[in-house]
């Protein structure tokens, strides 16, 4: 039932992506107002309290919705809701309007409109960069939004679902990292300062969260891609960054498809943000391999979707054993 949940919501998906002020995502930051406001009181176990109740309550609540569904109707509704929690959380289409309007303009010329549209992207200073670090960013940014809007979504969906939890792995992911950036905000209009324990936890959470979803990303990249300079790249990056679960994605992608990333990342707002790409403390030397061009954009559309084809086999392949079985 897990893999085709997951077709379907990603063929709707494709076909009618969600506006960015969309309900779901309304109530989400709602949600975390109103948990942030009553619980943040500046202790460590109030952050922890915190986001347990911001990430893991609506996780349950899908969950308890799931069950009662499978339980009272019957499994095609239960799954119809699947497909309606996905929708929600999952997609290509929630960020790569930006990567097509930049590779769009870069192939036309256009390298101002390349750098206003990333600056829009990411909230960061873009007016000075060179075409080759334009692509550069591109390619960073959009192999993580792809990790954590596709992958990391997928991974944690199918393995709650396997538990019987059903969509809980997907909100409670989502709602991790949305947790990590927008708590991680200095400051949040109309309400006081977040304190420094509550973005602690937030960033620990998303951090455990996401360490195993890096490494089957990086995993399924290296398998589509050039495995050898992957994997070579993923055990150079992670010697020196061994915290670091984008480094992980970013390595294996470099590998993969054979270009320089890494280096000094575009600082970004502290305000807007999780932080810098890369930690402060660590060399930010350039990974090996060529300078990124535009041809290496259309790889990276090959890599990801290559990548996605291999999971959904994957995953097709344990359902139908499943049935067998």
């Amino acid at each position: 039932m897990s893999f085709f949940a997951i077709l379907l919501a990603l063929l709707l998906e494709q076909a009618r992506p969600l506006t960015h002020n969309n309900l779901a995502y309304a109530g989400m930051r709602a949600w975390a107002v109103s948990v942030r406001r009553n619980f943040d009181a500046g202790q460590a176990h109030h952050g922890w309290v915190a986001w347990v109740l911001a990430s893991v309550l609506p996780a349950l609540l899908v969950a308890g919705v799931y069950w009662l569904l499978d339980v009272f109707i019957g499994w095609p509704v239960a799954m119809l809701w699947n497909v309606a929690v996905l929708y929600t959380t999952l997609g290509f289409r929630q960020f790569s309007h930006h990567f097509t309007r930049i590779r769009d303009a870069l192939e036309a010329g256009d390298e101002q409109t390349a750098r206003e549209t990333l600056a829009e992207w990411q909230q960061v200073d873009a007016s000075e960069l060179p075409r080759s670090e334009i692509v550069r960013h591109v390619i960073e940014y959009s192999v993580i939004s792809a990790h954590r809007h596709v992958f990391g979504v997928l991974l944690w969906f199918v393995v709650l679902a396997m538990l019987g939890l059903g969509p809980a792995g997907a909100v409670v992911y989502r709602m991790a990292e949305y947790l990590s950036r927008y708590w991680s905000r200095k400051s949040i209009a109309g309400a006081p300062p977040v304190s420094e324990r509550l973005q602690r936890a937030a960033r620990a959470a998303w951090q455990a969260m996401d360490w195993l979803p890096a490494r089957v990303t990086a995993l399924g990249f290296a398998v589509v891609g050039s495995f050898e300079e992957a994997i070579d790249g993923w055990r150079y990056y992670a010697q020196r960054f061994p915290h670091d679960n984008d480094g992980v994605i970013l390595a294996a992608t470099a590998g993969a498809i054979n270009v320089q990333l890494g280096g000094e990342a575009l600082r970004q707002r502290e305000d807007l943000t999780v932080g810098p790409m890369y930690d402060d403390e660590a060399d930010s030397s350039s990974t090996p391999g060529r300078t990124a061009e535009i041809s290496h954009l259309r790889s990276v559309v090959g890599l990801v979707w290559r990548s996605v084809v291999v999971w959904m086999l994957l995953l097709a392949l344990l359902t139908l054993a499943r049935l067998l079985g």
